[in-house]
């Protein structure tokens, strides 16, 4: 018994002291727990849902802090499953008021301060969510099959962005200085908020400032002086036309001093910065007809032109009056301005609906083009020349030349010959020039010159309008709709083409002495005119029933999905997704625009900007369409140079297009000339495969670009970049640019 009562008393010694231990043990184990846990918290999570909470609120507390609208509503908004993917194939080449008197004769006879503010103020902007799944990336090559999910997005969007918050945000405050851009990308540069996709190997790059005589205003291919010295001759302003370098630039573009961020539309198309464009030559010569005057620190834009010095509303009304048929944003959608001078014509026709692609020669009226996109206006620099313009055949509603200077009566009309061939059938053109008017022998001739010329091209001369307050007149021709009258002319000259010449080959193609016929099938596009403005933006046009489309399906089906597949893109994910700041672009460009869907989208949502779709040389020719749906662009090789001034866009898109390049073309000098194009605060979008993903974000790295959104998944990829004010210190001489 006694053992027995030891053994109890023992077990109760013991059972006592474990009850007693419990507490501490537990107590203990807690604060392991504890410490784990905030161990834990110290190191980044990546993918985890608990970070959506503290990113949105981060997201608001910013909103609240700089009262941008772009922090309201719908954070985070990204595009849905996106199935209706572009297919990346081996494409075949290819102003004031004033009374208006208009007198018509028949052919027989003879600034807000805070706006400007807001145009330097720097981009604070949040970390936007960039959650993307396999469909946002377009991993679905084909352009025919919307998801059902593209309709029932705006049920699911809450769903969609709680099941996609594997990738993270970046932040980029983008000052508009070199010192807080750097700053700014000290403070952000934590790889950790960021989806980053490459391997940094940025340090390969080594980036220098060309060193050219133009300097700051470098066109690679305008400004290869080395060429130019060697023409046998510039009668027909062959050293204004394009002559690119044997090696192609990698070397950045220095920026002007005092280069600021631009003023924003539409304060925009009334002045812009001095010392964004510092010139003042046109002051001096077109001040006294209102082209451009200089205002302290802003040149200003009163409106006027050569030919319309009270205002370029005032001439487009009267035009308009001289022959109501022109019907401005309905029937006559996309102009052409030849001449363009400052481009106030094309820029208050916006007023009226109308797309206008000006044009000028970079000549003695020095950044004429430079003006024109510093305003927000669209223009490139051209010239009527040896070449052909780079444009399709037959796609123009409307020709415009006012005093433009260019000889259209010399050596059989040869110049006008090629306004024919871009003019569509029953378009007009409009030429507000001295011979319509003046009576000195000089002016007399070259209209009797002009009449022959026109007559033999079977050209209707449907009016002679004259305007009295700016003492100026304006003819008014017509293209013919059909051949009856190229098949009863006595004599055959101009002669017709020949029908293996092509009326939209135009690229580096040289300049022909004849028309083409106009087409005719029901079929054929050019027979019908296009449906009225905007309903053409969206319709497919009658003649592409009959076209298979780019992914080898009926075309008609593909436009309507690939004008689908941008809004959704658009509404989705570049509105709310990208970080960027829409209130800032004007000018966009589309590098690879196939149908156009992605312009066609900005322009159906009530983006306030215009796009220049590209169209690659070596891709399938689809630009006569784009101008068909009432919009416009232009061919061009991204192995060399684009035509345009330095700092000309706000944003570039590029879809599909550094792959299908990158065998052909050296990549850093398409980004050297992305980058010269861009203006500093502007932005790339980039939708390609992961490995050009990867290889580009190096490349923007290395140029001290903010990486604003950067995702890949399953092969594919999307990249967002925004440019800042940095440049390099080393300088690199361009021998060829140099005078």
């Amino acid at each position: 018994m006694a053992p027995g009562k030891n053994s109890r008393g023992g077990e109760g010694r013991n059972s006592s002291n474990y009850c007693s231990t419990v507490p501490v043990a537990v107590f203990v184990a807690f604060c392991l727990v504890g410490i784990w846990i905030a161990m834990s918290s110290i190191v980044p999570v990546q993918d985890s849902v608990m970070e959506v909470p503290e990113t949105i609120n981060e997201v608001k507390n910013i909103a609240n802090q700089t009262g941008s609208k772009q922090f309201e509503d719908k954070l985070g908004d990204i595009s849905p499953e996106e199935s209706a993917r572009r297919d990346s194939q081996t494409p075949s080449p290819q102003s004031e008021s004033h009374s208006e008197s208009v007198e018509t004769e028949t052919p027989n006879g003879q600034i807000d301060d805070n706006q400007l503010k807001g145009s330097t103020e720097t981009l604070d902007e949040s970390k936007s969510d960039k959650s993307l799944d396999d469909s946002k990336l377009g991993t679905d090559n084909s352009v025919g099959e919307v998801t059902q999910q593209d309709e029932i997005y705006g049920e699911t969007k809450e769903e969609e962005t709680k099941k996609n918050m594997d990738s993270e945000t970046n932040q980029s405050t983008g000052d508009s200085n070199v010192e807080s851009h750097e700053t700014s990308k000290e403070e952000t540069s934590s790889e950790s908020e960021k989806s980053s996709i490459s391997i940094d190997d940025s340090s390969k790059y080594d980036w220098k400032l060309c060193n050219t005589t133009s300097g700051s205003e470098y066109i690679p291919c305008l400004d290869n002086w080395k060429a130019i010295r060697k023409l046998p001759s510039i009668s027909h302003y062959e050293h204004r036309e394009r002559h690119c370098p044997d090696e192609v630039s990698t070397c950045l573009v220095s920026l002007p001093d005092g280069y600021r961020s631009p003023i924003r539309w539409p304060k925009s198309r009334e002045m812009i910065w001095y010392n964004n464009a510092p010139h003042t030559k046109l002051v001096e010569s077109k001040g006294h007809q209102n082209w451009i005057k200089v205002s302290g620190e802003y040149l200003s834009f009163p409106g006027g032109g050569t030919q319309f010095k009270h205002g370029a509303l005032h001439y487009i009304e009267f035009i308009q009056k001289s022959l109501p048929n022109i019907a401005w944003g309905k029937r006559s959608r996309v102009v052409l301005d030849v001449g363009c001078g400052v481009a106030s014509f094309g820029g208050y026709l916006f007023e009226k609906d109308v797309l206008t692609m000006s044009f000028a020669p970079k000549d003695v009226h020095e950044a004429q083009v430079q003006f024109a996109l510093e305003r927000g206006i669209p223009a490139i620099l051209g010239v009527m020349g040896t070449k052909r313009l780079p444009f399709p055949g037959s796609v123009f509603d409307l020709l415009h030349c006012a005093r433009c200077r260019v000889p259209w009566h010399i050596e059989g009309g040869k110049l006008l010959l090629e306004l024919n061939r871009v003019l569509r059938p029953g378009g007009y053109f409009v030429w507000s020039a001295t011979p319509v008017y003046q009576k000195d022998p000089e002016n007399v001739g070259i209209w009797n010159d002009m009449r022959t010329v026109t007559k033999s091209m079977c050209w209707d001369l449907v009016v002679i309008a004259k305007d009295k307050l700016n003492g100026v007149a304006a003819a008014i021709y017509r293209k013919p709709t059909d051949n009856e009258c190229y098949e009863r002319r006595p004599k055959n000259e101009p002669p017709m083409c020949s029908e293996s010449d092509d009326p939209n080959a135009a690229w580096n193609v040289s300049l022909q002495d004849c028309m083409h016929k106009v087409p005719l099938g029901a079929s054929e596009r050019g027979s019908i005119w296009p449906e009225q403005w905007p309903l053409r933006l969206e319709k497919p046009p009658y003649w592409l029933n009959s076209q298979t489309g780019v992914n080898g399906r009926d075309a008609s089906v593909e436009f309507t999905a690939d004008y689908k597949h941008w809004k959704v893109v658009i509404s989705h994910s570049y509105l709310n997704g990208m970080g960027i700041n829409w209130s800032s672009v004007r000018n966009v460009m589309d590098m690879r625009a196939l149908y156009g869907g992605f312009a066609a989208a900005l322009k159906a949502l009530k983006f306030n900007v215009w796009v220049m779709n590209v169209v690659p040389t070596d891709s399938s020719d689809t630009l006569p369409l784009i101008y068909e749906r009432g919009l416009f662009g232009i061919y061009h090789d991204w192995c060399e140079s684009f035509s345009t001034y330095p700092r000309s866009y706000d944003l570039l898109h590029a879809d599909s297009l550094f792959s299908t390049i990158k065998e052909r073309c050296n990549l850093v000098a398409v980004i050297a000339e992305v980058d010269r194009m861009l203006r500093p605060e502007g932005y790339l979008i980039i939708r390609d495969n992961e490995e050009i993903i990867g290889e580009i974000e190096n490349m923007a790295k290395s140029l001290h670009w903010d990486i604003r959104s950067s995702y890949a998944k399953n092969g594919e990829g999307l990249l967002c970049l925004q440019k800042t004010f940095w440049r390099p210190t080393e300088v690199e001489t361009i021998v060829s640019a140099i005078a």
